[in-house]
C-alpha cells in the first residue's frame, strides 16, 4: 500500500547568509545582540574595522589590535593548529572592546571554566573537541592573545555543545531537524566569569530531564568497565557485560546523550512522542507514558525526520493528495502499464493535474488523519493495511507514520468517545475535528533511550545514523582541528 510524503534527499544543511540567531538567554541573563552566522559576523567585522581607522572618526580604536586583526583575518581561524569559532569569538570580543579577557581576570575563573572543559567526558564527549589536550599542555608556551582566543573558544564551544548539541543543526542533514530554545552563548560565558563556580553556571546548560540523567549515569557505568575498572556503581543492570559490548553501548549512550541535547530544556508534560528507530509511539500525559502503540517509519531511502511540530485536529475519512515525486515515480509508470490503474485504486485526475486518492477504507491513509504542521508534509495516520504491524522491522513507509490503533490516539487527543469517533467515519464524508489544544509531537531518532522506569534499553540503528554523529563527536582524535573532516553522507 503506498503512503504519503514529500520524499526529500539526502543532503547537507547550509548555512544560511545572516541565519543563526541566539534571540534569548539562558536562566533570566540580560538579553544581547543576537549571534549571526559566520560570514555576515566576518563583513561586519570587517566593516567596524574600516570605521576603526576611516579619517574624521571621533573615537579611536583601543581595544588590543593583535586580537582584533586575528578575528577579522579572511580565511579559518585557528590557533596551535586548532580550528576555532569565529563567528562566536567575534561576538564575545566585541562585547569585550576587542580587549584581552583571561588575564584581566582572576586566574581562578579561567581555572574552574578549563576544569569544567575537562569533564566533557561525563556528558559523552570528548574534551578534544573543546581543545582539551592543548589547554593542559601547551597554553602556557602561546601568546598571551593565542591563548586568550583559545581559552574563550574552549569555554564558548563547550557551552555552546551543552546548550545545543556538539554536532549543531545548520552541519547536520536535512531530516535531523531537532533543536532546543535559543541561548546567548556570550552572555552565559560572561555571567559564568562573574560566579563564585563559574562551572556550574555552564553546566547548568545541558539537559536536567530525568532521562538525560539516567543516560549519563549509565554512560559512567559503561565507561568504566571499558575502561577496565572493577566494581562498576550500578552493576549496569546487575550484569557486567564484556569489554567490548561495554565499548559498544559507551559509544551508542554517547550518541544518544548527544541527540538529547538537541530536545528543548523543558519538555512538554503533555506530547506525543516517536521514537523513529524502534517504530514506537507514546502519548504522555503530566510527563507521564499513558498510551503506546506500534507504528510504521519511513523505509531506508525514505527516512521519517527527526523533527518538533503539533497536532492541531484531527480529519475523519482523509483523502490523500499524492506528491508529484510519488506519482511520477510510482503511480504513473503503472498506469502507462494499466490504463485502469486510477480508477481499481480509486484515484483521479485533479484539475491541476495532480493525482488523489479518494476517502474510504481503500485510502492508504485509512480513515483517520492527524494533521500536523512541519517542512516535511509529515504527518501521522491510519492505515488499511494492518499487517505490517506485527513485523520487526517496520520501515515500510515514504516517511510517514502509520499508527497501529489510530482510534485510540484520536479518543485521547480529541477527549471524545469512540461512538463519536466512529459514528464520524461511518458518515462517509471527510470532516474535520479540532484538538482542544494542540498537542506537540516530536519525532525522535534514539537507539538507545530510557524507559519510564528507568531502565536503559538499547537497539539497532536502521537508518544508519548513529556514525554520523560518533564521527564528529571524535574528530578531534581523528584530524587536526585546523582541517576539514567531511561527515559523508548516510546510505539511502
Amino acid at each position: 500500500m503506498l503512503d504519503h510524503r514529500c520524499v526529500l534527499g539526502r543532503k547537507r544543511r547550509i548555512l544560511a547568509t545572516g541565519a543563526i540567531a541566539f534571540l534569548f538567554v539562558f536562566q533570566g541573563l540580560a538579553l544581547s545582540p543576537g549571534a549571526v552566522g559566520e560570514e555576515t559576523n566576518a563583513t561586519a567585522s570587517a566593516g567596524a574595522s574600516d570605521r576603526d581607522t576611516a579619517p574624521g572618526d571621533p573615537i579611536p580604536f583601543s581595544g588590543n589590535r593583535e586580537l582584533k586583526s586575528r578575528l577579522d583575518a579572511t580565511g579559518k581561524l585557528t590557533v596551535a593548529g586548532e580550528r576555532l569559532r569565529g563567528w562566536l569569538l567575534r561576538r564575545f570580543y566585541a562585547a569585550h572592546g576587542f580587549e584581552t579577557v583571561w588575564d584581566g581576570h582572576p586566574t581562578e575563573a579561567s581555572r574552574l571554566l578549563r576544569d569544567a572543559v575537562m569533564r566533557a567526558g561525563d556528558h559523552g564527549l570528548d574534551p578534544g573537541l573543546f581543545h582539551g589536550t592543548t589547554l593542559a599542555e601547551r597554553a602556557s608556551n602561546l601568546s598571551p592573545v593565542e591563548r586568550d582566543l583559545l581559552f574563550s573558544d574552549a569555554f564558548l564551544s563547550y557551552a555552546d555543545a551543552l546548550a545545543r548539541g556538539a554536532l549543531p543543526i545548520e552541519e547536520r542533514t536535512d531530516d535531523e531537524d531537532l533543536q532546543p530554545e535559543p541561548v546567548d552563548i556570550v552572555a552565559v560565558i560572561d555571567a559564568a566569569i562573574a560566579a563564585p563556580d563559574p562551572g556550574k553556571v555552564i553546566e547548568a546548560l545541558a539537559p536536567t530531564s530525568l532521562e538525560y540523567s539516567a543516560m549519563r549515569r549509565a554512560y559512567a557505568d559503561y565507561r568504566a568497565i571499558a575502561s577496565g575498572l572493577q566494581g562498576s556503581r550500578n552493576k549496569v543492570q546487575r550484569t557486567i557485560p564484556e569489554r567490548p559490548v561495554a565499548e559498544r553501548r559507551l559509544r551508542q549512550l554517547a550518541v544518544n546523550l548527544e541527540r538529547l541535547r538537541w530536545l528543548p530544556r523543558q519538555m512538554p508534560r503533555d506530547r506525543v512522542v516517536v521514537n523513529a528507530a524502534i517504530a514506537r509511539l507514546q502519548l504522555f500525559r503530566d510527563d507521564r507514558p499513558v498510551f503506546t502503540t506500534r507504528v510504521v517509519v519511513g523505509e531506508t531511502d525514505k527516512q521519517t525526520p527527526e523533527l518538533q511540530s503539533t497536532i492541531n485536529d484531527v480529519l475523519l475519512n482523509p483523502p490523500w493528495n499524492i506528491p508529484r515525486s510519488i506519482a511520477q515515480k510510482e503511480i504513473l509508470p503503472k498506469l502507462a502499464a494499466d490504463p485502469g490503474y486510477l480508477a481499481s485504486h480509486h484515484m483521479r485526475f485533479r484539475s491541476n493535474g495532480a493525482i488523489q486518492q479518494e476517502a474510504g477504507p481503500y485510502s492508504s491513509l485509512g480513515r483517520l488523519k492527524f494533521e500536523m504542521d512541519d517542512r516535511y508534509d509529515v504527518y501521522l495516520h491510519d492505515t488499511p493495511t494492518k499487517s505490517l504491524f506485527q513485523s520487526a522491522a517496520r520501515m515500510m513507509s515514504h516517511g510517514c507514520v502509520r499508527v497501529e490503533n489510530p482510534r485510540t490516539l484520536a479518543v485521547m487527543l480529541l477527549g471524545q468517545s469512540v461512538e463519536s469517533i466512529d459514528k464520524g467515519i461511518a458518515a462517509g464524508h471527510t470532516s474535520r475535528r479540532v484538538l482542544p489544544a494542540p498537542m506537540p509531537v516530536f519525532i525522535v531518532y534514539q537507539s538507545a533511550y530510557v524507559e519510564s522506569d528507568g531502565s536503559i534499553q538499547f537497539r539497532g540503528d536502521p537508518y544508519d545514523r548513529d556514525e554520523e554523529i560518533w564521527r564528529y563527536l571524535t574528530r578531534a582524535q581523528q584530524l587536526p582541528m585546523a582541517q576539514d573532516s567531511a561527515l559523508g553522507q548516510r546510505k539511502g
